[in-house]
């Protein structure tokens, strides 16, 4: 005190005087007072003031009287060990009485004593002055503290006014955490402590410089973070809600609006730090780029989750974002345009992005949306930020792209209403920017330009000022955009009225001008460069190389020259030819087994796309690369050392993915990740932006040898397994219904166009090929996969299934059903497995869905194999079910380690909303369905034994399916219907791919795959019709058997014609048929006896059968196969064992026979040899007498056809004469040595018919050969011609006849036209020719007709060789030796050509009648015989009339 005594007299002395005493001084302004009223009280407040001000509170109580231990607990108030026995309510004590001694309130000398003790505490560590968090030891002693400045509180001994102008005073040297214990524990508020102080940027100050040491130590002491992050919630959640709520009394005072004015500028001064810091750029780990993160953390929910409302946080959201949008908008628009390619999301700092995606939070899409349109509208912006914004929104937000869209549909429309160049610009920003991101989050720029200004209902279409105004607004770009958008504009240019088309050529001049400026023509643009994307425009020979490999992809996987190469072939062809071939004509060593480059060179050569020189030269090049092999493999091993980088950055990024799945819900975190790994993947696989659309309307996979490029396989393996980590341990945090759409969002990447068919295989080999080898974790997760990918059936194209067999499309949820085969009993099982897994994740992630929703997530093929597969191996499946199971979905048993398939099978099938969703009829598993799947089973690798399996289908079609209703998928209890489905399924099987392989030999149909039993159960349903208690159920003869129902209907339903293809599939359609046939019941065939008298049995859908098709495809020549005659033989055994006169029923099956289908007759004695010993057998057995008089005739016919052979005298021929000609042909073809001319002079005292018909026999025989040249011999068959031919024309016997047979003849004319095929008949012209050598030379002028059937037969002959149909002949005959120089049709023709051309003059004047109708219908086909006919004719007519008339 004497020391403050003197400096203050000191300071009170004038400078002219001598120093007066403290008395005199204070005697002097005593003096000078005035006395008033209340001048003691003022007086008072002075002297606590200057106390106040100047006073050493230790040295005071040292000088004051006193106990001593009171005045010794007052110094030692910060001491926790020296206070540790002293109260507080002595402590306060204490300052009471020391507070009445210097005549001061209590309250202000205890907030003077706290706040020096925390002043103590705080400076007590000697450590430097940038720390903001309290030791362990100062913690402890500032407890103390508090804990005493409580208790004055609460006992009204503490002034806050006082302590806050205390600590004001000493504000610099306050550590932040003392300031932050004092707030929470109700000291003192931030806000008072705050409020106190005068100068507002010192405060701010201070809190900024505080706040950015607290997220740096907070980053860095480990020990301290959960202090230091309460601390940094706590004070940002009272800067928002001081800084942004709003008051409702607007006569609030100053005090609340300094507050908020403060908190504003301090939560302004900490993002603009940071954005600066940004913007400058910093490195990872450093101190400012923790406190740059940590302060970003911040902005969550959990800082802002205690708080009662969200208005405050919501408008702080909305105000950072602003102020984020704006900060230092020093970028022009020419910048953005140039400069935006570099401000995608991937290459956004990732605190910059991170911080948007915080900021989404709280905000919704649609708010976004609106904020950045009123920012933009109000402010200048940070173009950078703005776009980076636009990139992040599109990224994390599901909803972003259709409300984008939105936004640039309103700015089009605002623009071009009024020329708004702004609204102009910001619309084209935000769509480039959107589409950097690529496909599967935005349209591609160009998709989206093409779409807006490439028709007429285009924002621009309205006037010659919206064209105007776009041009030049286009124009203005031109400078500063990149080459792809240009491309994209000269590419897909706007829909121009034509007499505005100037204006479309200006701007094309200007964009071509600019682009040969930057080097870049879009003549030598590639096939496949991604217009979209604002990347570097790679030099043509880089781009041709890339082309090329993705061309070879495309063309792998459609089997088709790619379009765009075809289109670059004619319309670009500077680059295709100076830089597409040569890249695809690189010399290599050629592999033996064609691959799909070399696939791809062929097909382009074939379509004369590669000029033969080009092709020359490389065919020569390859031939050298082969002699230095070992060199060219070395590039190999280069190449695959190349490509492991990007693998690893691939399989990196995945592993980080990985971590996103703590909190799968965080769909933002989860979508910035699937971002980088989306790049990470185009630069594995080498592709840009334009792998979304697909060039085919078809993804095309090979299931029976799918193969992949090692690369694209490791490629695909990192994905799927990623996949299948990510659900297993988002599973292991929440059920998949609470997981959010991350999976979702991961399945959409993978569906691009190069992408999603490399998927796919990958996935074909797994589940069809390897599926029972896979883990139980690679099961789940595939089975959740395929949901997925189901539900992206919309957005994906067709599958088209590629195998040996003709290609069929499936959608893409069908076509991962089909991979799971059930072959074998471990395949079985694991299909059981799969469908278990895929049905219950559905269940469980659509839970809280409607059905309808449930219904379009699984695929009803998937629902149907479950439901197979569960009553094929669980018996306890097959009953009703007694109780419904009201629990969840079975997926947490299967996600556990020793999870029981059966058992959570059974409990699927148990489950609620699983019997729910099988009331639906897509999930109804039909006959139909069952009778498909069981096919697949094959019988030796089943796991049931044939019993097993035989108790399994008399459950599943007499009990379950057979009395089910029709609508329910069964057959109404009809027996006749289960037969006819399942006869329908069995020729599906037959003809589909599982069994292509076995078509050519009709017996190992079922042999090869498929379940043989399934056939044995049609065979005894079908002899239960015809046998069992329900034959009088039997639909009436007007409806037919049900079997040639089947048949009827399919055949109507095949495509009709003589083309290769059609008949291919109609022979392999009667194979089946005939399979079938000859497998059913003989009495099929021809049918029971009807009641009527005579008891004739009705063969007419079997007749029908023959004439119509298998006349034509099943046959020899002239007759049927052995095994479909000896069944009908046998057919009509049985049938006259029911007969009451079996004879006489035998009698008129085969009279009927003769007139309705005598290709049967013809059969019986084709193959009487082996046909007679049994037919006799049976008969006497059956019936004990000799045979009926047909099948003697018969008998008869086959005597008189061998008596003709012999030495012997011939048998007189039987009745009808086509019967004894068959007999005779047959019995000529099966003589190893003839002598024709010998035996035909036999038949001198025969009927003329019988050697007209015999020809017409030889005819077929002669075709035979051509067409089947191992059955029948060509140089005999020619003989037998010729020799019948002779013998006709020495008799004087008109054969012609054969040649001109119609339909509508009738007699003898239409039974041979049902004795030979159709193609035999079509083909009579080529055996017309091929006797031409052996024709008459006076046979033009013998006969009349000669020259109109050898002018039809040269006519048709053309016609057939237009059409094609000479082509089996012209094959067959390269082939034989035999028929070398004899199967040429054209040859035939110029041979026939020449014939006729020499014949016509010499052909009498009857020989032209009718010839010019002839000639109106086909004799275009040859105009020079056509003329030679009408000169010949004209002169004939010519020499008429200057003939003399006979007029007596």
């Amino acid at each position: 005190m004497s020391d403050l005594r003197t400096q203050d007299a000191a300071s009170g002395s004038s400078s002219g005087s001598r120093r007066r005493t403290w008395a005199e001084l204070l005697a002097g302004r005593v003096e000078r007072q005035l006395r008033g009223p209340g001048r003691g009280h003022r007086l008072q407040d002075s002297a606590v003031h200057l106390l106040r001000r100047h006073l050493n509170l230790d040295d005071l109580l040292l000088e004051v009287e006193g106990p001593a231990c009171k005045t010794l607990c007052l110094n030692q108030l910060g001491d926790p060990e020296a206070s540790a026995n002293l109260s507080s309510s002595f402590i306060g004590s204490a300052l009471r009485d020391q507070a009445s001694r210097l005549g001061v309130p209590v309250a202000v000398l205890s907030s003077q004593t706290v706040a020096s003790s925390i002043m103590q505490i705080c400076s007590s560590n000697g450590e430097p002055t940038h720390r903001v968090l309290l030791n362990a030891e100062q913690r402890k002693k500032l407890s103390s503290v508090l804990e005493v400045a409580q208790y004055l509180l609460a006992h009204s001994m503490f002034s806050r006014f006082s302590f806050c102008q205390e600590l004001r005073e000493v504000q610099n040297f306050l550590l932040l955490e003392a300031v932050w214990h004092l707030h929470v524990q109700n000291i003192v508020s931030l806000q008072e402590l705050l409020e106190s102080h005068a100068d507002t940027q010192a405060i701010v100050a201070w809190l900024f410089r505080d706040l950015c040491l607290l997220c740096e130590q907070m980053e860095v002491s480990t020990q301290d973070t959960d202090i230091a992050q309460a601390m940094l919630s706590d004070f940002v959640q009272l800067f928002v809600l001081r800084g942004f709520q709003k008051s409702s009394d607007p006569r609030r005072n100053m005090e609340p609006e300094r507050m908020a004015q403060l908190a504003i500028a301090v939560l302004r001064r900490m993002l603009i730090f940071a954005l600066e810091a940004l913007a400058t750029g910093l490195q990872d780990e450093s101190p400012v780029y923790k406190a740059v993160k940590c302060w970003f953390g911040m902005f969550c929910g959990h800082t802002f989750g205690r708080m009662m409302s969200t208005d405050c946080p919501k408008r702080f959201f909305s105000h950072t974002l602003t102020q984020v949008l704006t900060h230092k908008p020093v970028l022009k628009v020419s910048d953005a345009v140039r400069l935006q390619r570099d401000w995608s999301f991937a290459k956004t700092h990732p605190l910059l992005s991170s911080l948007y995606r915080r900021l989404f939070v709280m905000l919704s899409p649609e708010e976004l949306i609106g904020h950045l349109e009123e920012v933009l509208g109000t402010h200048e912006v940070n173009w950078q930020h703005v776009l980076s914004c636009v990139s992040t929104l599109v990224i994390c937000s599901p909803e972003a792209q259709q409300l984008v869209q939105d936004w640039v549909t309103r700015l089009l429309a605002r623009a071009f209403e009024s020329c708004d160049l702004d609204s102009m610009v910001t619309a084209f920003l935000v769509v480039r920017q959107a589409a950097l991101e690529g496909p599967s989050v935005f349209p591609s720029y160009a998709d989206w330009f093409q779409a807006s200004f490439g028709s007429t209902r285009g924002f621009h279409s309205g006037s010659k000022k919206t064209l105007v105004f776009l041009f030049k607004f286009l124009s203005d770009l031109v400078p500063f955009e990149a080459p792809r958008y240009m491309q994209v504009h000269i590419l897909y240019p706007p829909l121009v009225p034509s007499k505005y088309r100037s204006l479309l050529t200006d701007y094309v001049t200007l964009a071509k001008t600019r682009l040969a400026d930057l080097k870049v023509s879009v003549e030598n643009m590639g096939l496949y460069e991604d217009l979209s994307s604002a990347k570097d425009v790679t030099e043509p020979h880089s781009q041709a190389h890339q082309d090329v490999e993705k061309a070879i992809a495309v063309f792998e996987h459609t089997g088709k020259v790619p379009v765009a190469v075809m289109e670059a072939s004619i319309f670009r062809r500077p680059y295709y030819m100076s830089h597409f071939l040569p890249a695809l004509l690189t010399p290599r060593v050629l592999p033996r087994t064609p691959d799909s480059r070399a696939a791809l060179i062929e097909s382009l050569r074939r379509a004369d796309k590669i000029p033969p020189s080009l092709y020359s030269t490389y065919c020569q090049a390859c031939s050298s690369a082969a002699e230095k092999k070992p060199e060219n493999a070395a590039l190999g091993t280069k190449t695959e050392a190349i490509c492991v980088e990007p693998l690893g950055l691939l399989a990196a990024a995945l592993r980080e993915l990985r971590t996103t799945m703590t909190d799968p819900t965080q769909y933002d975190v989860f979508s910035a990740q699937m971002a980088v790994v989306s790049e990470r993947l185009s630069s594995a696989l080498g592709l840009g932006e334009e792998d979304g659309s697909f060039e085919e309307s078809q993804v095309q996979v090979n299931i029976f040898s799918p193969e992949l490029e090692p690369q694209d396989q490791q490629v695909a393996d990192l994905l799927l397994t990623s996949f299948c980590q990510n659900l297993i341990a988002a599973n292991g945090f929440t059920p998949p219904d609470r997981q959010g759409p991350w999976a979702a969002h991961f399945v959409t990447s993978l569906c691009g166009r190069r992408l999603l068919p490399i998927v796919l295989t990958r996935l074909c080999q797994l589940l069809r090929h390897q599926g029972p080898g896979l883990s139980a974790s690679h099961v789940l997760g595939l089975a959740a996969l395929v949901i997925h990918l189901g539900e992206c059936r919309p957005a994906v194209p067709e599958v088209h299934v590629a195998s040996p067999a003709p290609v069929k499309s499936l959608p893409l949820p069908e076509f991962l059903s089909s991979l799971l085969t059930l072959r074998t009993a471990e395949a079985s099982l694991f299909c059981l497995k799969f469908c278990t897994a895929a049905i219950s994740y559905s269940l469980c992630k659509s839970s809280s869905q409607s059905k309808d929703i449930l219904c379009s997530c699984l695929s009803p093929a998937l629902m149907k194999k479950f439901q197979f597969i569960l009553f094929r191996l669980l018996s306890e499946a097959r009953g009703p079910l007694s109780q419904e199971d009201t629990a969840g979905p079975p997926w947490k048993l299967l996600c556990l380690p020793s999870a029981d398939w059966q058992r959570a099978a059974l409990c699927l099938w148990k489950q609620r909303t699983f019997q729910e969703l099988l009331q639906e009829k897509e999930f109804h598993l039909t006959y139909r369905d069952w009778l498909q799947l069981e096919l697949e089973i094959q019988p030796e690798f089943d796991s049931l034994s044939d019993m097993e399996r035989w108790d399994f289908h008399q459950w599943a079609i007499h009990e379950h399916f057979l009395l089910k209703p029709s609508e329910a998928g069964g057959c109404d209890g009809d027996m006749q219907t289960a037969c006819t489905v399942l006869v329908d399924v069995l020729i599906d099987f037959c003809q589909s791919l599982r069994s292509y392989n076995c078509l050519e030999n009709s017996d190992l149909v079922l042999s090869c795959t498929g379940n043989r039993d399934i056939f044995s159960r049609l065979q005894e349903m079908a002899a239960d019709l015809e046998q069992g208690p329900v034959a009088p159920q039997r639909c009436s003869p007007s409806q037919g058997h049900f079997l040639f129902r089947v048949f009827r209907r399919r055949l109507q339903a095949l495509a009709s014609g003589w083309d290769v293809a059609a008949r291919l599939q109609r022979q392999q359609e009667l194979l089946v048929y005939r399979w079938i046939l000859l497998g059913l019941p003989p009495s099929i065939l021809v049918g029971s006896p009807q009641n009527k008298q005579p008891a004739t049995p009705d063969c007419t859908e079997f007749f029908h059968l023959v004439n119509s098709e298998l006349r034509n495809f099943c046959c020899h020549g002239s007759a049927l196969t052995h095994d479909i005659t000896v069944h009908f033989f046998r057919g009509l055994l049985n049938t006259c064992s029911q007969s009451r006169d079996p004879s006489l029923t035998a009698n008129l099956i085969l009279t009927t026979c003769q007139t309705e289908c005598p290709i049967v007759v013809t059969s019986a004695l084709l193959w009487w040899p082996r046909l007679e010993p049994e037919l006799h057998t049976r008969w006497r057995r059956c019936f004990q007498g000799p045979l009926p008089q047909e099948l003697q005739r018969l008998w008869e016919a086959q005597l008189f056809g061998k008596s003709c052979l012999s030495s012997d005298l011939a048998s007189p021929p039987p009745g009808p004469a086509w019967v004894s000609a068959a007999a005779l042909h047959f019995a000529i073809q099966q003589a190893e040595e003839t002598r024709i001319k010998s035996q035909l002079e036999k038949l001198n005292c025969q009927s003329e018919e019988l050697l007209v018909v015999l020809f017409f026999f030889s005819l077929m025989g002669l075709l035979s050969s051509h067409l089947t040249p191992h059955a029948v011999d060509f140089l005999k068959a020619v003989d037998i011609c010729a020799e019948i031919l002779r013998c006709l024309d020495k008799r004087k016997v008109s054969w012609l006849v054969l040649f001109q047979l119609t339909d509508t003849d009738g007699g003898l004319g239409q039974v041979l036209l049902r004795l030979a095929p159709d193609p035999y008949i079509r083909l009579l012209p080529f055996a017309f020719y091929s006797l031409l050598s052996y024709f008459d030379e006076d046979a033009f002028i013998r006969e009349d007709a000669f020259l109109r059937v050898a002018v039809d037969m040269y006519l048709k002959l053309i016609c057939l060789f237009v059409t094609g149909e000479t082509s089996a002949v012209s094959a067959l005959a390269g082939r034989s030796q035999e028929l070398q120089g004899q199967g040429d049709p054209v040859g035939l023709i110029i041979k026939a050509r020449h014939f006729l051309l020499q014949s016509i003059p010499r052909c009498p004047e009857k020989s032209f009648a009718n010839m010019a109708e002839l000639l109106a219908t086909s004799g275009h086909c040859d105009p020079e015989v056509s003329a030679a006919l009408l000169s010949r004719h004209q002169a004939v007519s010519d020499d008429d009339l200057y003939q003399e008339p006979h007029l007596f």
